[in-house]
């Protein structure tokens, strides 16, 4: 049904003006309204067939060529979309055209307002020759936030070389359901996890002087049954306790400077036209006083998706009113149609005014209102993948990559025979293309440009494995490969040379996985997302060839979504090892090769839980007794490994839980605890810090992570790591919505994963205290790992509500012996 509005302004936020310098105040009393739309979009240059946003092509009325630039910009513009990163495009001679075009904007329109430079980098830049750093479920793996910001900084330092002013990054979406296709942009399953890494991000970006974006605010990752865009059906309580924290910290503690909206809606309201979150909750209640931007046709969407607008003019005066600045990638909706909407009094035009007075101010924070901006030449040397961005990249690979089994193989180095023949098989053994994600510019964009080199080094598992053997020390074995098959369809006529090369080998090593794309290109990636977690294609049935051959077999999993590969660890036939790496980057092929001869010691640990079937989606570890296994459901949804879970060739033990038995409910905790490297070989271990609330005024989680720190040890090294605990970390949304600390007893443990016990303590998970018996209750499964005993902490005094100005972040200190 269409409704005729006689006013599209929602009237409940009446546009209360942003604090701006007098030069900004002055700027804007100039401004026409064409002047003051023009601010407030983007146009996106060189947008051709190549498909990189949902609906691109449907939304690209009012695009033209660069030739015609001089009318598009008449009236200035506000921000230029993915300058570099659209088609390929050599990096100093796009910089000589930009820094010409905004010399021009400078001298030929009326205000001479440059252009924002905006530009994705999840990944790192998405531009041609840029450094690919691995992608963000990488980031969570390696629970190292120190090296994440070095990574942020690396990569906004080269923006601003660029001319670029705001990146298109972080994604702080909690991972809920591993069928959802845009998994490989998150950093994991656990809010506290996601808001260190996100918030680590944003800080190192900035601090290069470009302004970080966070995405997708708010609850994207929660879409119905993993499908992208679906409807959210979260309730307020987990928005707030489970999608807002990461975005909550980014805020306040990382000083962001933009937000996205997300696609979805919650509850039925689209986030693009969401004032709940968009100011109530983002400036009022937070105090955030930077830009929010649409996400790529998201203002459209109002009308064309969500039919929640009754045509563009409207689907622009909603997002107005609920807080939405800037629309993206073009103006679609906030020029012709909004120009309209306001000289027809449909749309207030004080509206348009404080979205165009947050823009001027970010321009001015950014230098581009000076006189002198784009004054200097533009850079003729650039080089995007630096020794340093290389030795960070692979870095951050080789602490992310996770090894989930091992029956003795690993490392291949360090096994009794050096092995002299290693076959290298499987469809990502050899493929650049396998090593990075779906926001690097290879999967993103020059998938659509096959006649264009990569424009980096990046070697494969192939490449790299012969030189890791001589990194640990051992003679390089002859290395035999075969593809065997794709990473999707079901083509088995290369199984045959597999096996072949697997059978005239000591040892094979399988690598499989995923292909990142984008809308159907690919395995996994925005728009790919899946109904099965199987393995994609024939991956499984190559592997499980291998293993019949008798010969040993590692099995390397390069993805972008954890996969039910229950098979593989658990299974009667099962490789002798299964190892994990989250695309690691273009130092991805060194860093597992390393892992596999024994030169690198794994460290990564899941940032994510390892799924038993997409029948048990979607599942967090962050679930009360009855979400989880037990007597009153015949279904399992135990995940295969849990989250926190990661093997070394290395073992550590904790020792001497230290916590208070009391604390005010307004107070905190300080947690100790000695952890030793009890084994022979060097390692870093991520030291976990759980916590349990025993009884709760609503539904409670079994388990949840309080604080972690990644420690380096030494062999027989031991070292003291204190937790302060802030009563943030404690605090949950009670029955009235209020984030509570509320006194009773906390339980508090140290452990190597998320489900790991002390001796022979049992998990905390019969929902039914015995009144039911099932006769297909799940199995019990002993893991590796290990935790000290449970400490009780009382909480005393009366319940004490937050007040939003609490500190978030657990401090820690290592003390090494």
């Amino acid at each position: 049904m269409t409704v005729q509005k006689e006013n599209l302004m929602p009237t409940t936020h009446p546009a209360a003006m942003p604090r701006v310098s007098d030069r900004v105040a002055a700027l804007h009393a100039e401004m026409t309204l064409e002047e003051k739309l023009a601010q407030i979009v983007g146009y996106w240059l060189d947008q051709g067939g190549e498909v990189v946003a949902p609906m691109q092509g449907e939304m690209a009325a009012g695009q033209a060529g660069s030739d015609k630039l001089g009318e598009i910009t008449r009236h200035g513009i506000g921000h230029y979309t993915r300058v570099y990163g659209t088609r390929p495009v050599d990096p100093a001679e796009r910089a000589s055209w930009l820094w010409t075009e905004q010399q021009r904007l400078k001298a030929e329109t009326r205000l001479g307002i440059p252009a924002l430079v905006h530009e994705e980098c999840l990944t790192g830049l998405a531009a041609w020759k840029a450094a690919t750093f691995p992608t963000p479920l990488a980031w969570g793996a390696a629970f190292d936030p120190e090296l994440v910001a070095e990574m942020g900084a690396a990569i906004g330092e080269s923006m601003r070389e660029l001319g670029i002013h705001q990146g298109l990054a972080p994604v702080l979406d909690v991972v809920r359901d591993p069928r959802w296709g845009r998994v490989d942009e998150c950093i994991g399953e656990d809010p506290y996890l996601v808001g260190t890494v996100g918030t680590a991000y944003v800080q190192g970006l900035q601090s290069a002087g470009v302004h970080a974006t966070l995405k997708h605010f708010v609850g994207y990752s929660g879409s119905r049954a993993g499908r992208n865009h679906a409807p959210v059906p979260a309730g307020r309580r987990e928005i707030a306790d489970v999608y807002l924290p990461p975005f909550e910290m980014a805020v306040k503690d990382g000083h962001v400077r933009s937000v996205m909206a997300s696609y979805v809606d919650v509850d039925g309201v689209p986030l693009h036209a969401s004032s709940e979150y968009l100011t109530d909750l983002l400036r009022e209640q937070w105090g955030f006083d930077g830009t929010v931007v649409a996400d790529y046709f998201g203002v459209a969407f109002l009308e064309v998706m969500h039919h929640v607008a009754a045509d563009r003019a409207d689907a622009a005066g909603q997002a107005l009113a609920a807080g939405l600045d800037i629309e993206l990638p073009t103006g679609d909706a906030f020029l012709a149609p909004l120009a309209a909407a306001v000289r027809d009094g449909r749309v207030d035009e004080a509206l348009v005014d404080r979205a165009v007075l947050r823009a001027l101010a970010q321009k001015e924070e950014l230098g581009l209102l000076d006189a002198d901006a784009f004054a200097g030449p533009a850079p003729t040397q650039i080089d995007l993948d630096t020794p340093r961005h290389r030795a960070i990249a692979r870095r951050l690979a080789a602490e992310s990559v996770v090894l989930l089994s091992n029956d003795g193989i690993l490392p291949l180095a360090g096994r009794p025979t050096t092995p002299q023949r290693v076959a290298v098989v499987g469809p990502n053994a050899h493929r650049a293309d396998a090593l990075m994600g779906c926001y690097s510019f290879a999967n993103h964009v020059l998938a659509h440009h096959p006649e264009h080199e990569l424009g980096f080094e990046i070697p494969t598992v192939l490449d790299a494995l012969g030189g890791a053997f001589a990194d640990a020390g051992t003679a390089r074995p002859a290395l035999v490969h075969a593809r065997g098959c794709e990473v999707e369809g079901e083509d088995t006529s290369g199984f045959a040379e597999a096996v072949a090369a697997a059978t005239s080998s000591d040892v094979a090593v399988v690598v499989v996985g995923d292909q990142a794309g984008l809308f159907g290109r690919g395995s996994v990636g925005e728009g790919n997302d899946t109904e099965t977690l199987d393995l994609p294609g024939v991956q499984r049935q190559l592997v499980e060839e291998i293993v019949a051959t008798g010969t040993p077999v590692v099995m390397v999993v390069v993805s972008g979504r954890p996969y039910a590969i229950d098979w593989a660890l658990d299974g009667d036939r099962r490789p002798g090892a299964v190892v994990q790496a989250f695309f690691p980057g273009e130092e991805g092929g060194t860093a597992i090769a390393g892992v596999l001869t024994g030169a690198v010691n794994p460290s990564g640990r899941l940032p994510v839980s390892l799924p038993r079937s997409a029948g048990a989606q979607p599942y967090s570890y962050l679930h009360p007794a009855l979400g989880g296994p037990s007597d009153v459901t015949s279904a399992d949804s135990t995940p295969l490994r849990p989250f926190g879970f990661g093997l070394s060739y290395t073992e550590y033990a904790y020792t001497d839980l230290a916590v208070a038995p009391t604390a005010g409910t307004d107070a905190g905790i300080t947690v100790s605890v000695r952890v030793t490297n009890t084994g022979d070989v060097d390692g870093a271990d991520t030291v976990q810090l759980y916590g349990r609330d025993v009884v709760g005024s609503v539904a409670r989680p079994l388990v949840q992570l309080l604080g972690y720190r990644r420690v380096p040890l030494a062999a027989g090294e031991s070292a003291v790591v204190t937790f302060d605990v802030p009563a943030t970390r404690l605090a949950f949304t009670d029955r009235r919505g209020v984030r509570v600390v509320e006194p009773g007893d906390l339980e508090v443990w140290v452990g190597s994963h998320v489900a790991a016990v002390a001796g022979d303590a049992q998990e905390h998970d019969d929902a039914t205290g015995g009144a039911i018996s099932n006769a297909k209750a799940a199995a019990k499964r002993e893991l590796p790992g290990s935790a000290t005993e449970r400490a009780v902490v009382r909480l005393t005094g009366d319940v004490h509500a937050l007040t939003g100005d609490e500190p978030r972040l657990v401090g820690v200190t290592v003390t090494h012996d």
